[in-house]
């Protein structure tokens, strides 16, 4: 295998990955609403990103600087930034999807 056939692959099974975690984030989310324990799911999220938060942080400034250093391609310094976008914003997006279907 070529290796931009490799790294084609490689940022196909990143997509899919990031695809996966927010479609499992919405359903927990959906799930946690019309469960009586929403009150505790919203306490544990909010306890999580709160923890996540600083360690996303190390984590855009690591793929920045590896990135520019050329030792990771910009593709996948952006692919991890955009799941890490996807896992703060999955709150506002099942909301907006949500509101898109009547829900």
């Amino acid at each position: 295998m070529h290796s931009g056939q490799q790294r084609s692959a490689e940022s196909r099974g990143t997509c899919r990955r990031a695809w996966g975690l927010l479609l499992a984030l919405a359903a927990g989310e959906a799930a946690a609403q019309a469960s009586p324990f929403s009150a505790g799911a919203a306490s544990f999220q909010g306890s999580f990103l709160a923890i996540l938060t600083p360690v996303a942080v190390i984590t855009v400034m690591a793929l920045g600087a590896a990135a520019w250093m050329n030792r990771i391609s910009w593709g996948w310094a952006i692919t991890g930034v955009a799941g890490i976008v996807l896992v703060f914003g999955a709150p506002q997006i099942v909301a907006w999807i949500r509101g898109m279907f009547g829900v």
